[in-house]
């Protein structure tokens, strides 16, 4: 039985970073609406209360039912999770008179309590919260304090419970880790044995015992996700398994038979399906984003559904799906109304009348190109940029065309190619030319022209909830420019895209 460690969500913008900084250290855990968490059994060997916008003080604040678990199993309460320990067990929480947000060091440190043992009196750790701990019950103790904030530590005396006032799971928490790694090794006894392997081997297994000798299929992307959720699938029932590879068209130049030949020398069964003129025919004249991408997802549910349909006896459908997919759609408010219409399959399963399976529901992104790592899989396919489900056809503003599109792959081959010619490829996240529905004056030769112009992107980040520009040399930038300007006819600019996610967006559309 896996062990675990369970963190109950308030509704806190960090509550996914805790469980990031726990898997860090090989643990595994698993997020839950505070209202609804599985009863925990041996596995579980403790629980953290997330923080939350919400107040302790409100009539409608966010209330657990912690009969199974407090004075059970060890408890840490972050943040909100640690003022509800004190407001519903006999204390006191106020609006708070001072600022209690951003950086602060901990002046007061019981080293000989477990939960701070080595971390060093004076830390800086990071606060965030509008209300704090007036006055705690008589059976609390208080283990660390800031110069603003008495009880910005307890521990529940007879109890392996504890809060903190701070976020230990940011960055800006110097010792977050080690006062996680506290609590979840020194005091839970987590043994810190999931990892790649453990996962990879595991996963093979379950699915061996899941599928036994079902057929399965799964929509190929050419991304990450489907391609590692492919070959764990690909090592479990070898040749039960069908992907299907679909060409709509709005890859980048050339990448449809790359990928095809690259899954095929891993030795997965795929079927590869050109299916451009028939995207290409339904998009050709169309402007508006979401319009492309409900056209993109129904072709792409008509083609795969017929393929599908040439495969027999199947009875399972494979998905890519990742945790913070999970989440989402159990999450504390629900699931999000802003999932764009290609981050799922629209109704397929349904009309297909097959079951689900997901072998990658369990991790996080980064952790998916781990156990990638883990089962060999080429860097060409693991340390490819995230590429949206619409492809080329959201880079292109405006009206799509097939001369535009022809022009933004060329463009875009020249910048791409260029990152991994010039060693620059891997420090960035994700990459992309978008060209825009705009014409501006250029002089080529003698003559005077009036073409298109063109967006470098080009972002650092880890999960692409947040992004920042990457700071390309200006030399590269310059060689890059020149390049598309000279050999793509239809582009006379060239400019470089320095927004951040928030607050815009990665892609354009």
């Amino acid at each position: 039985m896996q062990e675990k460690i369970l963190i109950l969500d308030f509704g806190s913008q960090y509550t996914q970073l805790i469980a990031r900084r726990i898997r860090e250290v090989n643990v595994y855990c698993e997020i839950h609406p505070f209202n609804h968490f599985p009863v925990p059994d041996n596995s579980v060997k403790g629980v953290i209360l997330s923080g939350s916008p919400a107040s302790v003080r409100d009539k409608e604040a966010p209330v657990p039912d912690l009969s199974a678990i407090k004075g059970k199993i060890p408890l840490l309460g972050v943040c909100y999770g640690a003022q509800h320990l004190v407001h519903n067990y006999g204390g006191e929480v106020l609006p708070s008179n001072l600022r209690e947000y951003g950086r602060a060091n901990l002046v007061s440190v019981n080293s000989s309590d477990p939960l701070f043992a080595g971390v060093t009196p004076g830390t800086q750790v990071w606060m965030s919260h509008a209300d704090t701990i007036a006055r705690i019950p008589d059976n609390f103790e208080i283990t660390g304090s800031t110069a603003d904030v008495k009880a910005g530590a307890f521990h529940i005396k007879g109890e392996d419970t504890w809060g903190i006032q701070f976020h230990p799971e940011v960055y800006h928490t110097d010792e977050g880790t080690l006062i996680l790694k506290n609590f979840i090794i020194g005091i839970c006894g987590c043994s810190c044995n999931w990892t790649p392997d453990s996962f990879a081997e595991t996963t093979i297994g379950s699915l061996k015992k899941q599928l036994g000798d079902d057929k399965v299929i799964l929509g190929l992307s050419g991304g990450v996700d489907s391609s590692v959720a492919a070959y764990l699938l690909h090592k479990a029932i070898g040749k039960n398994l069908t992907c299907i590879f679909v060409d709509n068209g709005l890859l980048r130049k050339n990448e449809f038979q790359k990928v095809l030949d690259s899954y095929i020398g891993l030795g997965l069964n795929v079927i590869g399906v050109n299916s451009s003129d028939r995207f290409l025919d339904q998009l050709e004249g169309v402007s508006d984003p979401e319009t492309k991408r409900k056209i993109i997802g129904r072709v792409f549910i008509e083609v795969f559904d017929e393929e599908a349909g040439k495969v027999r006896d199947v009875k399972w459908l494979a998905q890519g799906t990742i945790y913070p997919d999970v989440i989402e759609s159990v999450s504390v408010n629900g699931p999000s109304a802003t999932i764009k219409s290609h981050h799922n399959v629209g109704g397929l399963p349904d009309k297909m009348n097959l079951k689900i399976v997901e072998p990658l529901r369990l991790l996080f992104k980064d952790e998916v190109r781990k156990v990638g790592h883990a089962l060999d899989i080429p860097d060409f396919i693991l340390k490819r940029h995230p590429f949206p489900g619409p492809g080329l056809a959201i880079r292109l503003l405006g009206k799509m065309t097939r001369e535009k599109l022809e022009i933004l792959k060329e463009a875009d081959d020249i910048f791409i190619e260029g990152l991994k010619k010039h060693g620059l490829y891997d420090s960035v996240w994700q990459a992309a030319v978008i060209l825009l529905p705009v014409q501006s004056v250029g002089v080529m030769g003698d003559e005077r022209t009036y073409e298109n112009a063109v967006v470098l992107r080009a972002v650092g980040s880890t999960d692409g909830m947040t992004a920042d520009w990457s700071h390309l040399p200006y030399e590269f930038l310059g060689i890059i420019s020149n390049e598309i300007i000279n050999k793509v006819k239809g582009i006379n600019r060239v400019v470089y895209d320095i927004s951040s996610k928030p607050p815009s967006t990665i892609e354009w559309e």
